[in-house]
């Protein structure tokens, strides 16, 4: 475990590591989850192994503090991301990011671009203002301190199943609301936007069992490989982890 400061205030954002060849592989989880569960076992596999890999969790998650002061924004995640990259003297990174996760890569990659080498992006967020669900836009309906002190932390995590419950026990309650918001207001110009400006290798992952990815052909007419995985839903990694390794490492 590696980890370095992320606020200016000795809050720390924390990562695990194996060793290996570069460019380096980033793996940044979503919204309640964390790095390494959703991820190790996708980078143990004879198509993935032997480069040097990354688990990183957000602020809030996982292994890293929870500040009470911190926004927790997606340009918040992507600072602390970006400064554990640089403690890690990790540049030209190949970034796999899930859901919320893939959010704050393009940023990232949007303001670091000598951080970034490639993007596979799993089902991120594209565009604020979401439809309502149980997940970020269900979280961030409450006001925080309900959420965080009036039960409704407790309620989301009955009705978000049993295998993302497991991982969001682990986060913040107020980093998760504070997280949540911040991934429904979204980013000016928006996470699509920046992704369409960009200039390096770009794939984005979209379960079949999801529906249509909205706006696909302007992310192809701008150079983003999409690619839809059959049998899947939003965690790709866990639904079809063939085709999901396949994709990561180039060959889908």
């Amino acid at each position: 475990m590696r980890q370095t400061e992320f606020d200016g205030r000795g809050s720390m954002i924390r990562w695990t590591e194996a060793a290996g060849d570069g460019p380096a592989r980033v793996y940044v989880h979503g919204l309640g989850s964390a790095s390494t569960v959703y991820n190790a076992h996708i980078a143990a596999r004879p198509e993935l192994a032997g480069r040097r890999t990354l688990f990183v969790d957000l602020p809030g998650h996982g292994i890293s503090d929870r500040p009470a002061g911190f926004g927790y924004t997606l340009e918040d995640h992507a600072t602390a991301l970006a400064a554990a990259l640089d403690a890690a003297e990790v540049t030209g990174a190949e970034l796999v990011a899930h859901s919320m996760g893939g959010s704050v890569a393009i940023v990232l990659a949007h303001r670091r671009p000598e951080l970034v080498s490639r993007l596979v992006l799993v089902e991120a967020n594209l565009d604020p203002h979401p439809t309502v669900t149980a997940g970020s836009s269900g979280i961030a309906s409450y006001d925080e301190d309900d959420y965080v002190e009036n039960g409704g932390h407790a309620r989301v995590l009955e009705k978000v199943g049993h295998l993302w419950a497991a991982t969001m026990r682990l986060a913040d309650p107020r980093a998760l609301h504070r997280s949540a918001t911040g991934l429904v207001h979204g980013t000016t110009p928006t996470m699509r936007q920046m992704l369409l400006g960009l200039t390096m290798e770009r794939a984005y992952l979209q379960g079949g069992l999801s529906g249509e990815l909205p706006g696909a052909e302007g992310l192809e007419a701008a150079g983003v490989r999409v690619v839809t995985v059959p049998g899947a839903g939003h965690n790709i990694m866990f639904d079809n982890p063939d085709a999901f390794a396949a994709a990561v490492a180039g060959m889908a």
